[in-house]
């Protein structure tokens, strides 16, 4: 299978900055670190697919081969083994040691570097990630627009800022544990540590708990935001709102907003990637001898040309009368079938011409080509010489 482009796989554009990356891959660590995903392959595929973007765009001269040769260019850096996650655990323990003792309080590379590996139930955690799905209408896909939506979150405490405790105060030394956040017990010769109960691991408790959050960190909040809707988006664009998803604990970073795009049924037009699509009903009249009529675009009115002989289910097209591209430079068009209504009712007058009319071509070719078409083929059939 080929592989993905080590941007794509971060979920970032080429501008990226280190600190972009940075976060990035933190967030893909937190998600698919296989210490999180018990037994679970695809998980650990994906920790070390990002793991091997992440090593190859933070550092600048691997980054300037790859955005010049791509995956080719990779094979002489990583060398005949390819990319070895061991390497990259000790190549990086300096600049991805605060990701991991935030996401594993340091244990990923205390385990493999020989420290105890306890996770620190201290360090700071980043705020989840939040979706939220949007239903917009086709005016406004097309157009683009301004939403103001309400978002229900965990906003970090303004009072204690995050910290859990009492303005003024702050976290003790647990007694019952000495601050090691596990207390011993002996049976016999059998010595057994387990998390103290009254910190619940933390070595620090909180005497005085916030009076806003209850020494939570967070506090429930509505937020009210105001999210740009571009041009061109459909069902299934996906906007990512930096920072406005869940607030973070001790110090973390708040996660982002995910914007998932819905767009409402038409009554008139239906939509296929960038071009849209309508049905007009013509008279027989305007069908047989061509004439011009009146359509709805998106932008307006527009005058549309039947030509003379045209056929029920017919399409027509106006150029450049459909979606604009999200990304620019391009707009889809505008398809018209059309079918033909035939009268229901008829004065004695219509009646008389329409048989007439009738009667003037009954069996001409040239007036019903297709019709004269079919019947000979079925002739044919019908004689066994189909």
């Amino acid at each position: 299978m080929a592989k993905k482009d080590y941007y794509e796989v971060l979920g970032l554009d080429k501008s990226a900055s280190q600190e972009d990356l940075k976060k990035a891959y933190r967030k893909l660590a937190m998600k698919f670190h296989p210490d999180r995903n018990p037994d679970d392959k695809s998980a650990e595929e994906k920790f070390k697919e990002a793991s091997e973007a992440y090593e190859v765009l933070s550092d600048t001269e691997k980054r300037k081969i790859y955005d010049q040769y791509g995956h080719e260019g990779m094979k002489s850096a990583f060398g005949r083994g390819g990319f070895d996650m061991n390497d990259f655990y000790r190549h990086h323990q300096g600049d991805l040691g605060d990701i991991f003792s935030q996401i594993f309080g340091g244990g990923i590379f205390d385990g493999i570097f020989g420290s105890s590996g306890r996770r620190d139930p201290n360090a700071p955690l980043d705020g989840s990630d939040l979706r939220f799905d949007l239903e917009v209408d086709l005016e406004e896909a097309v157009f683009g627009t301004d939403k103001t939506v309400k978002i229900p979150r965990l906003e970090t405490c303004k009072t204690c800022a995050g910290s859990g405790c009492e303005p003024g105060t702050k976290r003790k030394t647990c007694q019952r544990c000495s601050g090691s956040g596990q207390i011993g017990i002996s049976q016999g010769f059998f010595s057994i540590r387990q998390t103290c109960p009254a910190c619940k691991g933390a070595g620090q408790v909180i005497e005085k708990p916030c009076h806003s959050c209850g020494g939570q960190g967070r506090v429930n909040h509505e937020k009210t935001l105001k999210i740009h809707i571009p041009p061109g988006v459909d069902t299934g664009s996906r906007m990512r709102v930096s920072g406005e998803g869940e607030g973070g604990m001790r110090g973390g970073e708040n996660g982002d907003l995910y914007v998932y795009i819905h767009q409402r049924p038409h009554e008139i037009f239906q939509r296929e990637g960038l071009d849209l699509l309508c049905e007009i009903p013509i008279d027989f009249a305007t069908a047989a001898l061509g004439g011009t009529v009146e359509v709805p675009t998106v932008t307006g009115k527009e005058s549309l040309k039947i030509p003379e002989g045209s056929q029920n289910g017919a399409v027509l097209r106006l150029k450049n009368k459909g979606v604009p591209s999200i990304k620019g430079g391009h707009r889809g068009d505008q398809h018209i079938r059309i079918f033909i209504e035939v009268p229901k009712k008829l004065s004695k007058e219509q009646r008389e011409l329409l048989e007439a009319y009738r009667d003037s071509v009954a069996g001409s070719k040239d007036a019903h080509p297709i019709m004269g078409g079919f019947f000979e083929r079925a002739k044919r059939f019908f004689s066994g010489d189909a």
